[in-house]
Formats: structure tokens, sequence, C-alpha cells
């Protein structure tokens, strides 16, 4: 089973359409024990990082997630969902997150031809010299499809699996071990996106 973690802030329909092109059994649950059941999790996102932390908490999501990351099994963070996989965010503020990958989140700086939110299309460039199995296939500088504000700095490079210039350089997907996560929105991403998703749920 693939399950899609509702806590009121995330682009269900469109994710479990995308995952149902490739897989029979997706839930989206909003329940602790579908959760820890689950072969496969995805956390989606959109919002602000403060509310999504706190929704998380107040639903008896959080120790469900970060014991299934734990357990070593396919782990899946989109947007949002990336982002709360930090130690924290400064987003209108500084707040915890759930500090499994060791880095902040911070907003992108006004500059000259700097709109913010960074929104719409935009490429990924390959940042390291392993290969994230969810890069199967997957054209380097292929263009996904982002709208956010903040984006995520690991302490630890070796985790960005690829990056995007806007601005300067940052990382718009990551993985450790069973972790991913994606900056972007693959589910609206066309034939690219999908092959993200693909791979993902071919692991």
């Amino acid at each position: 089973m693939i399950t899609i973690v509702d806590y009121g802030m995330g682009n269900l329909a469109s994710v479990s359409n995308a995952i149902g092109l490739y897989a029979e059994d997706v839930l989206i649950s909003s329940m602790a024990d579908d959760v820890k059941r689950a072969d496969k999790l995805i956390l989606p996102g959109v919002g602000a990082f403060k509310d999504a932390y706190n929704e998380i908490e107040k639903r008896g999501l959080l120790n469900a997630i970060l014991d299934f990351i734990k357990s070593g099994k396919p782990f899946l963070g989109i947007c949002l969902g990336m982002q709360l996989l930090f130690t924290k965010s400064f987003e209108d503020g500084e707040y915890k997150g759930f500090d499994i990958i060791k880095g902040d989140v911070v907003p992108f700086e006004k500059a000259e031809g700097i709109k913010i939110p960074h929104m719409g299309w935009n490429n990924i460039l390959k940042h390291t010299t392993h290969n994230c199995p969810l890069l199967k296939e997957v054209c380097m500088e292929s263009y996904m499809y982002f709208v956010h504000s903040y984006y995520v700095v690991p302490e630890d490079d070796s985790v960005i699996a690829t990056t995007t210039a806007y601005g300067n350089n940052f990382c718009s997907m990551l993985w450790k071990d069973n972790i991913y996560a994606v900056q972007f929105h693959p589910e609206k991403s066309q034939g690219q996106g999908l092959r993200i998703i693909e791979n993902f749920v071919r692991l």
C-alpha cells in the first residue's frame, strides 16, 4: 500500500492520481495506523511550515511519520513535505521541523529579476556523482514545476541529488537512504515528473 498523508495542506488528489497511474493500492489517510501500515509513504504539502507542523502534531501523525522513516521503507516528501524533514525553518519566524535531515529552510533573497514566490517551470541539474534511483531515465536539465518562497539548505551536501538555479543554486531534490524529497511538484511536471513518481512506485 502506498499511503499519502492527509494533514489538510496538500495536493492530495493530483498526487493520488499520479500514483494511480502506476499502482493500484493507493490510500489517502489522516490516520496514524494507516501511516504505520504503509509500504511506501508520501508527505505532500502546500502552505506555511509552522501550520503544517502543528497540524501533523495535532492529528497525532508526527510520531507515526518519524517511525515510518526510521523503519527504512521508502518515503517521499513533496514541496512542503520536503521542507518539514529539516531541523528548522525561518518562515515567518523560527520553527522546528522533523530534524530527520540536518539543515535549515530559508527564504529566497530579493534580487533583480527574482520574483517571489518562485513559481513555474525551471530545470533540475544533477548534483552528485551517485545515481538517485528516482532519477532513472529522467533527463538532466528537465523542467519541473515549482511553487515556493523558501528552499532547503542541507548541512551535508552529499544528500543533494539535484540543484536548480534561481538567484542562486538551491537543492531541488535530495536522497538519503530510504528518504527521497523534491521541492518541485512531480505530479504536475508532465512526463519527466511522472517518471520520478513511477520510479518511486517501482522501488
